[in-house]
């Protein structure tokens, strides 16, 4: 029997119930979308007691399936106001999908603040238990101290920020190695987690395993997917991610002229090689000690993209440093000194907020005057005054739009206010039609057209043209809407958009686990169905066609090198949603 739990924070009650057969076949982001529009108000305010937050592991999460370690947390966003999902890779993920459930509910709010509580789910059931001792704790000790108590668990989290329900706090995990650092960063969830009362999620390790339904499809598939994943140039053992992170694109971008740099004004960035991937790499291997590339974000993991940063003497400064956080607060603010960043990705991971959103505010922050571009001292000073739950951090700790607004800054790089990831969209079309039509606000991961615009992988576009990106946008959302589901990684679509045998794999291993027949074609008719309900709570809530336009001055102001705009139609943004 498929079921999930729900814990109601309102009474505190934990109780198990049978998924409804129209969620059976799903997982990940399909099951957390769909929980949202069926059972949250979309007028309810996001931190109110009608908000619901939705923990979900992907449909092959738990099995074998190489890189597939992630979940889905879904809910109505307090950053944007609409359905929000945001994804992370951690074994929390895995053990949750082993445990037997489904999916996790958390509804409700409880009366009494001065707590805060734990969901433990282990052999004996689950239940809540009270946590207050780890209130207002960061994230590394709030894990040290469960790890004691909690030895055989994997952890689901907030930092400080998402307990003063600050809009850009995340959901943290573990690593495999109980590291604080793997997030579901984006669209304010840890503040719904925080209005919830609820500090943390216990899993206890491998309580089960997940059922298959066809052990022999499931294989057949899962070499199919392994051996492209091994093969493929950007995924491969050695390759481009496993050798320098995802930071391998800060040069990338930064010669094709789409690398936002000091609030959005320039495409290009003086101080790119200090802070690229290959430097990193080097600075690594010439650090040492505890200092690695290579590292895992969960169990099974065969790209591993991760890395662990060391400092100048050899100990451990932070996992881990990846592209967005590197330009967010690198680039972004004018810094090219990977060690003043890898400082600030710590800060942001410690207190618990999102390194886009926080690297984008801080960006509006020196527009505003507040620091200097280039001034990673007063960038750290800033974020200091989130983690000190100051007047100033306040503000801060709310993300970039409402830092513009409270400064009256115009030059704001937000949709449906949700601060812009690392790819400038008037030298990258594409990526910047998906920032502004997705329901998720500006989000890259939401349809990574990166893939043929700048990496030549499952084709080769011309990044500076806009034709024909609306239908590139809508085909790539549509892919990503399914993949979020399935509980693979995105960077396995490096494989699957060049190698038709991996794509075939990976439909496989649905099909093996769910019991469905999928065909590749088929699985971008299911993503455009999770679409079509994300667009409907938004509908709902609210949103209309103008929520999905790009801030004015990317429409004037021309952005060097190539000094052009962005010249999508409002048209052609509109017809993203043309099925």
């Amino acid at each position: 029997m498929a079921k999930f739990l729900r814990v109601d924070m309102s009474s505190l009650e934990v109780k198990e119930e049978k998924l409804p057969e129209k969620y059976r076949k799903m997982g990940g982001r399909g099951l957390t979308s769909g929980f949202v529009l069926d059972e949250v108000k979309p007028d309810c305010h996001p931190l109110g007691k009608n908000n619901k937050l939705i923990f979900a592991p992907g449909m092959v999460t738990g099995t074998s399936a190489p890189s597939s370690g992630r979940i889905s947390v879904g809910g109505k966003s307090p950053l944007t106001g609409g359905i929000k999902e945001s994804n992370a890779g951690t074994p929390f993920a895995q053990n949750l999908a082993r445990s037997g459930y489904k999916a996790i509910v958390i509804e409700g709010k409880p009366e009494n603040d001065d707590k805060c509580w734990m969901l433990v789910l282990d052999s004996e059931g689950a239940r809540l238990e009270e946590a207050t001792v780890c209130k207002e704790k960061k994230t590394g000790a709030t894990v040290n101290t469960l790890k004691e108590a909690y030895d055989n668990h994997d952890f689901a989290l907030i930092g400080p920020a998402g307990e003063w329900k600050m809009a850009m706090a995340g959901i943290c995990f573990n690593d495999p190695e109980y590291r604080a650092s793997r997030y579901s960063g984006r669209g304010g969830l840890g503040a719904v987690m925080g209005s919830k009362g609820l500090k943390a999620i216990a899993v206890e390790k491998k309580m089960g395993k997940v059922e298959i339904e066809n052990e022999d499809l499931f294989k057949q598939g899962q070499r199919k997917l392994v051996k492209g994943l091994r093969n493929h140039d950007v995924t491969k053992p050695g390759g481009t991610l496993n050798s320098y992170g995802t930071a391998a694109l800060i040069n990338v971008l930064d010669q094709a002229g789409g690398l936002p740099t000091n609030n959005f004004s320039s495409g290009t960035f003086e101080g790119a090689e200090k802070t690229s991937g290959e430097t990193l790499a080097e600075t690594v291997e010439k650090r040492g000690g505890k200092g690695m590339m290579g590292h895992s974000c969960h169990p099974g993991c065969i790209i591993q993209c991760s890395n662990v940063y060391p400092d100048e003497d050899g100990e451990e400064l932070v996992s881990c440093v990846e592209y967005e956080s590197d330009w967010s607060l690198g680039a972004n603010l004018g810094i090219d000194n990977l060690d003043k960043i890898a400082e600030m990705i710590n800060i942001c991971n410690e207190v618990g907020v999102d390194t886009i959103e926080a690297g984008v505010m801080l960006g509006v922050a020196m527009e505003a005057g507040l620091a200097e571009f280039g001034d990673a001292d007063k960038a750290i000073e800033l974020l200091e005054e989130i983690c000190e739950n100051s007047a100033l951090g306040r503000v801060l700790g709310n993300g970039a739009s409402f830092t513009g607004k409270a400064y009256g800054v115009t030059r704001v790089p937000t949709v449906k206010d949700q601060g812009m990831p690392a790819y400038e969209p008037r030298a990258v079309k594409g990526i910047g039609i998906t920032y502004i039509t997705t329901p998720m606000g500006a989000d890259h991961t939401a349809g990574y057209t990166i893939a043929p615009e700048i990496l030549s992988v499952g084709g080769e576009l011309d990044p500076l043209s806009p034709e024909g990106k609306a239908e590139l946008s809508r085909a790539y959302q549509a892919t990503t809407a399914f993949v979020d589901s399935s509980g693979y990684c995105l960077f396995t679509t490096f494989a699957l958009l060049d190698d038709e045998e991996a794509m075939e794999g990976m439909v496989e291993t649905v099909n093996g686990v769910l019991g469905t027949d999928y065909t590749a074609e088929e699985i971008v008719e299911e993503g455009k169905e999770i679409l079509k309900k994300e667009r409907e709570f938004n509908k709902r809530a609210g949103f209309t066609k103008a929520d999905d336009r790009p801030p004015e001055f990317m429409r004037e102001e021309k952005l060097p090198p190539h000094n052009g705009v962005f010249d999508v139609t409002d048209e052609e943004l509109d017809s993203v949603w043309d099925f």
